[in-house]
């Protein structure tokens, strides 16, 4: 019996969601500059609004996860995309300071559940040969998600404005939910489209996340490869944060761009950054994986160092898209070590991951706003700034095993 293929199906809702995620995610970073204007918001003030989504993502990353965990993706999946769809609808009606700040907050609460729960369905739904090449697909999908933001955002502003751009970016989320929840189910096995041969080939990555396997989640949150993965996901985030918060406004106030030619150039590292994921998910298995996340880390910090130093606005973009290129190979490294620990708390397990490093989605766009205020707008300290977390990443990897046997 040849085997059915309704798994794909769970790989294309996967990066569909992805990339509507991102889209939604990254177009405050062209929506901040006709914010502050009609809000009258200084440097400091526009991080603080700029670092809410990260803070909220850190603070519910764990229990987003745990009710996956506990209560399956299918039901809290849909939940969450609902209500931050809701949340960054509500963008468009604040009023000042506090009221952008808290739709900000609530939006990223929503978000935080996205990815720990969509790698606890790519785990139960793929066998293992093919589960670190959809983990590098789907974050290759959101990475260009993220770079179709600033265009798209740019259209929904121009056109629509940015109060009702927002609720027109909101309607994504709501028409995602409307195909994924009739059609997914948690276990493979009770899916109408799986064959007995296709649920042979996943029997190994039922076992895996469906299956209690006897270890309390607090106690796989204590072990050292978790504290590290969170820490070099925080330097990480500290540095991929600027593609995704202050990078128009450097291009526009630095470089003397336009808001349309913001938006083009700020597409350049979420797109190579995805193009990274990808070179990453398919390199053979025989290149030791900490070698790669150390050199790309290592190579990051290098080529942001380069670019204070270096005129015009072309090759200092050539440059970020290479950074982005080095620093995101290790994203399909990280979450496949995730699944690899945390089993049946998958989703526990990369939450914790992940929100250990979205707190830099909290501390740099804050940082950074305080670094241009207080320094003039020097925006060279706040690149150094970038390049030494990255080195700190790189320097985590010495004592992360992604290739060690955890059967």
């Amino acid at each position: 019996m040849k085997a059915t293929n309704a798994r794909y199906w769970v790989v294309v809702f996967a990066l569909a969601l992805a990339m509507i995620r991102y889209i939604q995610r990254v177009a405050i970073s062209q929506a901040i500059v006709p914010i502050s204007l009609e809000l009258n918001l200084s440097k400091a003030e526009q991080g603080m609004i700029l670092g809410a989504f990260g803070l909220s993502y850190a603070l519910f990353e764990i229990p987003m996860g745990l009710l996956g965990d506990k209560l399956g993706v299918r039901w809290v999946l849909s939940q969450l995309v609902l209500a931050w769809s809701a949340f960054l609808a509500l963008h468009g009606a604040v009023w000042n300071l506090t009221s952008l700040w808290i739709a900000r907050f609530l939006f990223g609460a929503g978000e935080a559940g996205c990815f720990p729960n969509l790698t606890r369905m790519l785990s139960a739904w793929l066998p293992v040969s093919e589960r670190v090449k959809a983990q590098a697909v789907m974050w290759a999908f959101g990475r260009w998600g993220g770079a179709l933001a600033p265009p798209v955002a740019y259209l929904a502003i121009y056109h629509l404005g940015w109060r009702w751009g927002f609720v027109a970016l909101a309607c994504l989320g709501v028409t995602w939910v409307a195909f994924f929840l009739p059609w997914f189910r948690n276990d493979p096995a009770e899916h109408k489209s799986v064959n007995a041969a296709e649920l042979k080939l996943l029997e190994s990555s039922r076992k895996l996340v469906l299956h209690d396997h006897g270890m309390p989640w607090y106690r796989l949150l204590l072990q050292r490869d978790i504290g590290f993965l969170g820490l070099q996901y925080f330097f990480f985030s500290y540095t991929w944060y600027f593609y995704v918060t202050w990078l128009p406004t450097w291009l526009q106030q630095a470089r003397g761009l336009t808001a349309l030619e913001s938006a083009g150039y700020a597409m350049l590292p979420l797109a190579a950054g995805g193009c990274g994921s990808i070179i990453s998910g398919f390199l053979p298995l025989s290149i030791p994986r900490k070698w790669v996340a150390i050199c790309g880390f290592t190579a990051t910090a290098v080529l942001i160092c380069i670019i204070p130093n270096v005129p015009g606005v072309v090759l200092p973009m050539a440059l970020m898209a290479l950074a982005s290129l080095c620093s995101d190979l290790t994203m399909p490294i990280s979450w496949n070590t995730c699944v690899e620990i945390g089993k049946q708390y998958t989703a526990t397990v990369s939450s914790t991951m992940n929100m250990l490093g979205n707190f830099a989605g909290f501390v740099g766009p804050v940082v950074f706003g305080f670094i241009l205020q207080s320094t003039g707008n020097n925006w060279s300290i706040v690149m150094y700034t970038m390049a030494a977390a990255a080195l700190g990443s790189a320097l985590c990897w010495f004592f992360i095993e992604p290739d060690r046997d955890r059967a």
